[in-house]
């Protein structure tokens, strides 16, 4: 297996804080990934990014590959927990990878979680939702979601059965990377900045009761 690359933001001389994942078609330094992990590591957090291993594979010959199975993904995830590991490790990433995060969080346990555009359902298939693990979620998980997610609109997730470990912040008009339409007066990069100030807040543990509108 090819040695692991990670790509560090903020502050060397404080722990890692938060681990992001990549979401499905989009590497670790996507203009998304940058943005959120630049913003966070300017306020003092230390961020780890990591990729799966077919995008690590895209990236080495440029050939462009279906995401792996679960069970690759979050072996991958475990390798990743298991090399960083310290107190006060949160875990989260960009729809796909934060999906995985959120089953290693149910299933081992962390200290918190951050999804940033969680895929509730499959596009076009709201029937089928991927919420069961959330419902009695123990860990801290802060999901950081648009208005107008196909993957899981504000309309459809305020209906959902989660545990209350989970907090919902919304972007206003955001889509599935958070980005609002130009009609609605917001600029993606205020949306990224909301999400910066949310997840930083839910870290430092002063998150206020209703982070975002």
């Amino acid at each position: 297996m090819a040695e692991r690359k990670l790509l560090f933001d903020g502050p060397a001389n404080v722990p890692v804080s938060l681990v992001l994942a990549h979401g499905a078609g989009a590497p670790m330094d996507s203009p998304f990934m940058a943005h959120i992990a630049r913003g966070l590591g300017a306020r003092g957090l230390r961020v780890a990014r990591f990729e799966f291993p077919y995008m690590a594979a895209f990236r080495a010959d440029g050939r462009k590959r279906p995401p792996d199975r679960a069970p690759v993904l979050l072996e991958s995830w475990r390798a990743v927990v298991a090399e960083l590991e310290r107190p006060g490790l949160a875990i989260g990433g960009k729809s796909l990878g934060g999906r995985m995060a959120s089953l290693i969080a149910a299933e081992d346990g962390v200290p918190a979680l951050v999804c940033l555009g969680y895929p509730f359902h499959p596009s076009g298939r709201p029937e089928k939702l991927r919420t069961t693990h959330l419902e009695h979620l123990a860990t801290r998980c802060l999901i950081v979601q648009g208005e107008r997610d196909h993957l899981g609109a504000r309309g459809e997730v305020d209906g959902y059965r989660l545990s209350p470990a989970v907090r919902i912040a919304w972007c206003p008009d955001g889509d599935h990377s958070l980005v609002p339409r130009q009609s609605s007066g917001r600029t993606a990069a205020q949306n990224w900045d909301l999400a910066v100030e949310v997840v930083a807040e839910f870290l430092s543990g002063s998150a206020r009761e209703e982070p975002a509108a």
